[in-house]
């Protein structure tokens, strides 16, 4: 085995044509709602897991986006939130998001974040977190460990200054999990 000196991730090319990225999304309703299009989407396509993340400027706009890529990209570090964090911070060429902004930058997805993307949350440089489904629905509805979670994460979370509002659209991002649950055979 040769040493890799560079790594590559990226979304499928579906997301390209899925979305007007210049058109506002006002609220958080419409911000969630995108996240979990992201994630049906990438189940349908059979591209990754049912998860989706957006990124999104004080002016309601889309920064950058991610979906869930573990599997397709031999990468755990993958996730949707992971993949939206960080080509987020590459096109804007930094580390703390919310730095190139004069207002509020958000992170919308389908899905409550699992440990790994909850420690990526916090130093990503976002203020606002909008979750769909919380980590127990993706647990009952699919194979996924979400990992240990501080006990109060969300006050862990807004001790950092990042407010968190949850279950937004939850039963259509619930949908999206038993979809993926219910073509198990059918991945990839």
């Amino acid at each position: 085995m040769n040493l890799l000196l560079n790594a590559h991730l990226a979304l499928p090319d579906w997301v390209a044509g899925a979305i007007d990225a210049r058109a506002p999304f006002a609220g958080d309703d419409a911000k969630v709602k995108l996240a979990i299009e992201l994630s049906r989407r990438n189940v349908a396509a059979k591209t990754g897991g049912p998860f989706g993340a957006v990124v999104f400027g004080p002016d309601d706009r889309i920064v950058s986006l991610g979906v869930n890529r573990v599997v397709a990209q031999h990468a755990s570090l993958a996730h949707a939130e992971n993949m939206a964090y960080l080509l987020a911070q590459q096109a804007l060429q930094t580390f703390r998001i919310n730095e190139k902004f004069d207002g509020p930058v958000t992170l919308a997805t389908s899905a409550q974040p699992c440990c790994q993307c909850f420690g990526a949350t916090v130093w990503a440089g976002i203020d606002r977190l909008l979750v769909g489904a919380r980590a127990t629905d993706v647990e009952e509805l699919t194979e996924f460990d979400e990992g240990p979670l501080p006990q109060d994460w969300v006050g862990e979370l807004n001790k950092r200054g990042i407010e968190v509002v949850r279950d937004i659209e939850r039963d259509a991002a619930r949908d999206v999990l038993r979809a993926y649950s219910a073509n198990a055979g059918e991945r990839y």
